[in-house]
């Protein structure tokens, strides 16, 4: 074979080979691409590629004004990746002596050269997650270390590394916390109260970044961004809920009573404008560790006789004007003794007087007289009148009612009696709100509500109505007896204490004795008492139901009228200053011609005692010192108490003139802007709360 057909030979076979590789390789890039494709792409994006949730900013609760009740605020740990792409040895030693400045000049708790140490140590260790400080900072400190030496290049030069956590605030404190409620951080989910009950309105929607390696660095790009949680709005008065709060903190600590709660509801609407829950410490202090409104069901006590005269008066089985034997303090059912908290007993007395006195004899012989033979027929009424459901508030929580029923293992020969009376019955306190919140809404009974709206960046987006739950408790005829005998019981009866001359209350005042489990009602020496109060105002116009119950008071004290009532009565004198409506309503009564003395204003007593002198008014005056009074029109005289002004709290000028308003704010330190002529009607700064800076004050006459 010559030497050129050899080469040709071996030339082909390479050629062949190299053809034949070439083919290898092709239909290998054709089978990665086609038919492993998402194999690799899967592959690769696991290794290449990260995706991370990135959490959406929680909404707000809100009061019934805007104000905030609860609310995240972010906060930011910071570190240093000493490893940055573009962070060179020969910069960082530069620039290590101003950073570290800075950072001493900031947190304040170690020395420059501390800090400048600690730096290069992190440095040199190649640290990627070099925790700068322990201590976590506010935005606004954050836009500050954002710009410190070395920092500023951000984190692929820099080493700059601000991680965000989110620390849910309640910006007043205690107030309503336990109703606004908490979350589990762990998992960024409400747990009680409205956090829980709203949470997947508030916690918006999670987003997505992608993290990918490109050309060796580490790059974030955002896939889906995250949607902001939506606000609720709640009913909550945040003013009126502060003033809730004192009250009955004062009166709980007075009495070292163990626990107490207050609400305070709107009558139309049911908005819940107030509801404080407190219980003592172990330092003797109270705080908000349960909700007792919503959770606690107690024997409520003589509150309840309102529902059972109310069963006795639909069968009209008696009238207030019948009369009962209340005997002489002491009555027997079986052996067992009923007594009345007036020990000589109040003998034959009307219906009426047997509700004002609050005779646990007198009900329960009503009830047990007329019924005894179908107790079913009395415990029907009561079931109609929907005491033994929950009303689904929509706070997780509420306790369920509970009433004895004949034929039950618990029925006996006294369960009727002393049911009829708050025993062997089981409600919580904002259960038995929302029954008397029927009577003073003409009959209607409407769910409490919590919640009237959710809003989103501003703009609100959805409103909740209010629920009737009930559209008639009673007949109007019943309903008219039942409202004489609520207003009885403060004109005339057991809570006389809650009387005033501005407005009319009405309501009914408990005191029922706690069993303590198995041991029953123990004897005197081990006696524990719920006191309670509950009731409606302006009792001829009602705008506002409240309750207030005392558990367990300690100090001898233990009477509902005293013990709650004197709370009901602080939160509704708050609520009558500042409500316009309740106001006017008086003001109208007071202009009507059958009244024969003239309108008159607060102000300087001295000016008017000279001004009723001279038209011969007839006074009652109440006053002892004090430069300053409060007038009532009595009809066919005035009557002159007192009105205290207080150095460093903003007075009360509601009801005076321009000239006497016009003095007292400015000599309290405030400005002052006016409308309107003739009294006073409305302060922008409630009476009673501290002056602070140079605060300007609104006033409205009319």
């Amino acid at each position: 074979m010559s030497i050129k057909k050899e080469i040709v030979r071996k030339i082909v076979v390479v050629y062949i080979m190299v053809l034949l590789l070439a083919f290898a390789i092709v239909g290998r890039i054709l089978q990665l691409q086609f038919v492993e494709g998402d194999k690799w792409k899967k592959l690769q994006v696991g290794e290449n590629s990260k995706q991370i949730a990135v959490p959406a900013n929680r909404g707000d609760i809100l009061a019934c004004d805007g104000r905030m009740l609860a609310s995240s605020i972010p906060n930011y740990s910071i570190h240093m990746d000493f490893r940055a792409d573009g962070l060179t040895y020969k910069y960082f030693i530069q620039h290590v002596d101003s950073l570290a400045y800075q950072l001493s000049g900031f947190f304040r708790d170690a020395s420059k050269p501390d800090y400048k140490k600690r730096l290069i140590s992190g440095f040199e260790s190649g640290n990627r997650y070099f925790r700068i400080n322990r201590r976590r900072v506010s935005f606004t400190e954050l836009q500050k270390i954002e710009k410190f030496s070395i920092f500023r290049l951000g984190q692929n030069k820099g080493g700059f590394i601000a991680t965000q956590y989110d620390t849910r605030k309640l910006p007043f404190g205690e107030l309503a916390a336990r109703t606004i409620g908490k979350l589990n951080y762990e998992k960024t989910r409400g747990i009680v109260g409205l956090e829980n009950a709203y949470n997947d309105v508030l916690e918006g929607e999670e987003g997505v970044s992608l993290t990918k390696t490109i050309s060796g660095k580490r790059m974030k790009v955002n896939v889906v961004e995250p949607t902001d949680g939506k606000d609720v709005v709640t009913t909550i008065d945040i003013d009126l809920q502060d003033v809730a709060e004192t009250a009955l903190y004062a009166q709980l600590q007075k009495n070292a009573a163990h626990h107490g709660s207050a609400i305070l509801m709107e009558v139309k609407t049911g908005d819940i404008k107030a509801i404080a829950n407190l219980e003592r410490t172990s330092d003797g202090s109270y705080s908000e560790t349960y909700n007792f409104a919503i959770g606690e069901a107690t024997e409520p006590g003589s509150t309840f006789k309102l529902a059972s005269l109310i069963v006795a008066l639909e069968d009209g089985v008696i009238d207030l004007t019948d009369t009962v034997d209340t005997e002489h303090g002491v009555y027997y059912y079986y052996g067992v003794p009923m007594r009345d908290s007036h020990e000589e007993g109040y003998g034959r007395i009307s219906v009426l007087d047997v509700f004002e006195k609050s005779s646990n004899i007198g009900v329960s012989k009503i009830i047990y007289y007329n019924y005894k033979n179908d107790p079913k027929r009395f415990v029907d009424r009561l079931l109609e009148m929907r005491l033994d459901q929950k009303l689904d508030i929509g706070i997780a929580g509420e306790a369920q009612p509970y009433i004895a029923y004949p034929g039950n293992s618990t029925w006996s020969g006294t369960s009727l009696p002393w049911m009829s009376i708050g025993y062997e019955i089981k409600l919580a306190p904002i259960q038995t709100l929302a029954f008397y919140n029927a009577i003073a809404n003409d009959g209607e009974m409407v769910k409490p509500r919590f919640v009237k709206g959710i809003s989103y960046h501003g703009e609100m987006i959805k409103k909740y109505d209010t629920e009737v739950l009930n559209s008639s408790i009673c007949s109007r005829q019943t309903l008219k007896k039942v409202k004489q005998m609520l207003e009885g019981v403060v004109d005339n009866g057991t809570a006389s204490n809650l009387k005033n001359l501005h407005y009319k209350i009405a309501g009914k005042t408990g005191t029922a004795q706690i069993a303590q489990g198995t041991k029953g009602y123990i004897g005197e020496s081990g006696k524990q008492y719920y006191a309670s109060f509950c009731g409606y105002f302006p009792a001829d116009n009602p705008k506002y139901t409240c309750i207030v119950t005392v558990n367990s008071p300690t100090r001898s004290v233990f009477y509902g009228n005293v013990l709650a009532g004197n709370v009901f009565r602080e939160i509704a004198d708050k609520v009558y200053v500042q409500n316009v409506d309740i106001q006017k309503h008086e003001e109208e009564k007071e202009l009507n011609p059958e009244y024969k003395v003239p309108v008159t204003l607060d102000g300087n007593k001295k000016e008017l005692m000279t001004l009723f002198s001279k038209l011969q008014v007839n006074i009652k005056d109440e006053t002892r010192e004090g430069d300053w009074a409060h007038t009532y029109n009595k009809g066919d005289h005035i009557e002159v108490k007192p009105l205290s002004i207080i150095d460093g709290l903003v007075p009360n000028v509601l009801g005076m003139g321009a000239k006497d308003a016009l003095f007292l704010l400015e000599n309290a330190g405030l400005s002052v802007r006016m409308s309107g002529v003739g009294r006073v009607v409305e302060q922008s700064i409630s009476p009673g709360s501290r002056i602070t800076g140079h605060s300007t004050i609104y006033i409205r006459l009319r």
